[in-house]
């Protein structure tokens, strides 16, 4: 404690970033790690597991009509912010089986501005229909397909969020490379081993998507899923709104509601890095308070293995500022067509489990999952539990 606010003050008077990580030098590959250079000076840390042989080819039996899943929804956009998805058409079993996603139109506002103020005779007749802001049609066939054995057009992308690094996936890394998938786990900009740009612009929303961009270009295959802790899911969404075609299925592990980011003016992360690094070690202590069931010394030692939490105050501040992405909101969310898990932690403090709630009524095929002794960290604190239901997911094959 007393060195980190020594650190912290030494910092205010020389003008200086504590802890931050230097870039790397080097780009070649040790020790199952590669270190990719997306931009010139940007380095990122990947952990690349590709299975020693080439999986088994497709059987030519199945019927190519088996797990087809057609979208078909009409998403109204209104200017209250009032969403309604209509499911057209038909729709896949899974989706027939919940009832149709409508939502019931908002009170619209009366000339006295008080939604749902009754009307003087005659009033509704006079009174213009509403016009929507935006329209958006959907209509696209996909083949969903289970993931048996080792494919080797099939790709696992594991993405962490704030302040983690690729060390929180290890438990899901070692389990499915055993299983014959080739798996990819990258360190965010400043995060783990990766490089840290010493300007805040680099760790932005839309600088940090790029980096997920080049690093799926990289290794993507015909068949890939993605699977985001956190932050790392609104990473999943963008890549998967930006290439339907080669993203299979989606995992997201409590990432929260379908709602634009935005940074929040009256948070202690906006404080000065010189005093969020006196802060450190308690902001540290309750991240573990926050992020676990428990916190007793496995639950410590975890978050110690995991590298979780231990990035500079500055690349903590930067990111956390840089959750800007208005384009991420609900309608986004409803244009997607892929099938997604959520996986909600009962416990989480960081995301109450009505936003993952939300998030289920939102998307097109989606299955909510949630683990009663769990919380933010559950791949951590349960990784037999998430390493089970990721599995049955990537195994899942619609009828």
């Amino acid at each position: 404690m007393l060195t980190s606010i020594t650190d912290g003050f030494l910092c205010c008077l020389l003008g200086k970033t504590p802890n931050a990580v230097g870039p790397l030098d080097s780009v070649e590959s040790s020790d199952g790690f590669t270190f990719l250079e997306v931009k010139p000076g940007r380095i990122l840390r990947v952990h690349h597991s590709a299975p020693e042989r080439p999986g088994p080819p497709e059987l030519p039996g199945s019927s190519p009509e088996r797990g087809a899943v057609r979208c078909q929804r009409r998403i109204t956009l209104y200017r209250n912010g009032q969403l309604l998805i209509e499911n057209l058409g038909e729709a896949s079993r899974a989706e027939s089986a919940r009832s149709p996603r409508r939502c019931p139109p908002c009170p619209v506002p009366e000339a006295n501005g008080e939604p749902g103020a009754p009307e003087p005779a005659g009033a509704s007749a006079k009174r213009r229909k509403r016009k929507p802001k935006r329209v958006v049609t959907v209509d696209c066939k996909k083949r969903i397909t289970s993931c048996k054995g080792t494919h080797g057009d099939v790709v696992l992308f594991f993405i962490h969020g704030v302040g983690g690094s690729l060390d929180i996936w290890k438990e899901q890394l070692e389990f499915f490379s055993k299983l014959g998938y080739e798996v990819v786990a990258p360190d965010l900009a400043g995060h783990g081993c990766s490089s840290a740009p010493p300007v805040a612009a680099a760790y932005t929303f839309y600088a940090l998507a790029e980096d997920m961009r080049a690093v799926f270009k990289r290794y993507a295959k015909k068949r890939n899923i993605l699977i985001g802790h956190s932050y790392g899911v609104s990473f999943c969404t963008f890549l998967a709104h930006e290439y339907p075609e080669l993203v299979h299925k989606v995992i997201m592990i409590n990432g929260g509601g379908p709602t634009a980011l935005e940074p929040s003016l009256c948070s202690i992360f906006n404080l000065p890095p010189c005093v969020l690094h006196c802060l450190s070690p308690c902001l540290a202590w309750s991240f573990l308070k926050a992020g676990f069931a428990r916190q007793g010394a496995k639950e410590k030692q975890l978050l110690k293995e995991g590298n979780a939490f231990n990035v500079s105050s500055f690349v903590l501040r930067a990111t956390m500022s840089g959750q800007y992405w208005p384009e991420g909101d609900e309608l986004y969310h409803a244009e997607l067509a892929v099938p997604v898990l959520l996986v909600h932690g009962m416990h989480d403090k960081f995301v109450p489990i009505e936003e993952d709630q939300r998030m289920a009524e939102i998307l097109l095929i989606a299955f909510l999952k949630v683990i009663d002794e769990g919380s933010h960290m559950v791949m951590l604190e349960c990784p037999d539990t998430v390493n089970t239901l990721l599995h049955e997911f990537v195994l899942w094959e619609p009828d």
